[in-house]
């Protein structure tokens, strides 16, 4: 597919086809904007570069915070809309806009009940370990625990319920004619182009992460991070917005992950680490407190010699982490060595036995560590298990300043009259940084602002 920069051009005198509502970008976002939108009434487009939908979707682990669901009032967890936006606002330092975060909040729980009760995905809770940040256990997932299955299933249902959805369609050009979106251009893999007019254009085209440039404009304490997100994420929204006078926030958030297997690329998940383990790096030593968050980890791992650590944990904890398909995909790629000493595991790595051992000597086995870190009493015992891991790029947090449908604003605190966003396209409610991002974040942005895109009038 030939590389075009994303521009905007006046309405063309006509379009190769039409559309009520035209989404760009069949993530989760955009599949679930395109099942409320034809739910809705409308006659739905959905475009996807890629030849099959995956995005950053499939690269995640498919997990969604919301409060007061079914599911969660199945498995005895009393939660509420107003703990969620409290715990959000919390771990950003109440750098969002309330208002976003309270309606994200408030129709979290409304959206995963929908997805299961109209669409019968089978989410439930992971209901057996904790999320940093978070009051109450919310995040809910498919069987899997994948972004693979997750983002398969959408299609699947999307398919069902007769939405089209054509891949290999990058959108590069975007038509406005008094601030008002008539369509995009799309460009074919063999070179040819297409015009797709439309009523209400929803972007949810992810963000920016996968273009090198703009991350270095924006995040450069990161862009020496594996990007662990989709390489299709050029942030066309962002740089449309900046064309047409879009609001544009937070464009220096972003969602860090600091226990990515290494060479492996396999994610691996935090409950290795919320459940009582700790990293340390080459020379054996702990040095931070690791339940502050998997985004600030990124960082955290980075800053160490050779940018690289090891999560050390058991094989109690293991069994939770094993609900997760990547954590038996790195498994079954050899990246977990285990060991029945804490010495032996010391020699799988090649790190130094004494500093190490003592290390671990030192974990206290209940109450506060020096970094200011709480244990749970559960000391780690063996087998030992271990895997070395770097810092990642995951996906940014900023983009379009969007209102309570998600629809776009202007520069000028005025609203486009049928622009969209949801996901990575839109400013989410992480704060500036990568501290500010609770766990999840991305997903709630991309499903519930994608429903109430998906679903609000034409204008």
């Amino acid at each position: 597919m030939t590389e075009t920069n994303p521009d905007v051009a006046p309405t063309p005198e006509s379009f190769d086809l039409d559309c009520e509502t035209l989404i760009i970008g069949a993530g989760a976002g955009g599949l679930v904007a395109a099942l409320a939108a034809h739910e809705a009434g409308q006659s739905v487009l959905v475009i996807e570069a890629d030849p099959v939908p995956q995005g950053s979707t499939a690269l995640s682990a498919g997990l969604i915070p919301a409060a007061g669901t079914t599911a969660q009032a199945e498995a005895g967890i009393e939660d509420t809309a107003a703990l969620f936006a409290a715990d959000i606002q919390a771990k950003a330092n109440n750098e969002n806009e309330q208002a976003l975060v309270d309606r994200l909040a408030d129709a979290s729980g409304p959206v995963i009940d929908w997805l299961t009760d109209t669409f019968e995905l089978p989410f439930s809770v992971v209901a057996n370990f904790d999320y940093p940040g978070h009051s109450r256990r919310r995040m809910h997932g498919l069987p899997t625990r994948s972004g693979a299955e997750l983002i398969d299933r959408l299609r699947a249902t999307c398919e069902t319920a007769g939405v089209d959805i054509i891949c290999e369609r990058r959108a590069y050009r975007l038509y406005l004619e008094n601030d008002q979106v008539s369509g995009v251009a799309v460009m074919r893999p063999d070179g040819g182009v297409e015009t797709i007019g439309c009523d209400k254009l929803v972007l949810a085209c992810n963000g920016f992460g996968g273009n090198r440039e703009l991350v270095h404009q924006f995040m450069p304490e990161i862009e020496n991070g594996v990007w662990f997100g989709h390489d299709g994420n050029r942030g066309e929204a962002l740089l449309w917005g900046q064309e047409i006078g879009a609001d544009l926030q937070h464009l220096n958030a972003y969602q860090g992950h600091g226990n990515v297997a290494h060479p492996h690329g396999i994610l691996i998940t935090w409950a290795v680490i919320m459940e009582g383990g700790v990293q340390v790096n080459c020379e054996g030593r702990r040095f931070w407190d690791e339940t502050r968050g998997y985004s600030e980890a990124a960082q955290a791992v980075l800053s160490q010699p050779g940018g690289e650590a090891y999560a050390i944990f058991d094989g109690r904890i293991a069994e939770v982490a094993r609900q997760f398909e990547d954590f038996k995909q790195a498994e079954a790629a050899g990246a977990i060595k285990t060991s029945e000493t804490l010495e032996g595991l010391a020699d799988e790595f090649g790190l130094p036995r004494g500093p190490f051992l003592q290390t671990m000597g030192d974990i206290p086995t209940d109450g506060q560590d020096a970094f200011g870190r709480k244990f749970n009493g559960k000391r780690l015992e063996a087998p030992f298990l271990g895997v070395r891991v770097t810092g990642a790029l995951f996906h940014t947090q900023g983009g379009l300043r969007t209102g309570e449908s998600g629809r776009v604003f202007r520069a000028d605190g005025s609203l486009f009259p049928n622009l969209y966003a949801c996901g990575g396209a839109a400013c989410g409610v992480s704060g500036s940084g990568d501290s500010g991002y609770l766990s999840g974040n991305g997903l709630l942005s991309a499903v519930v602002l994608g429903k109430l895109a998906g679903e609000a009038p034409m204008r």
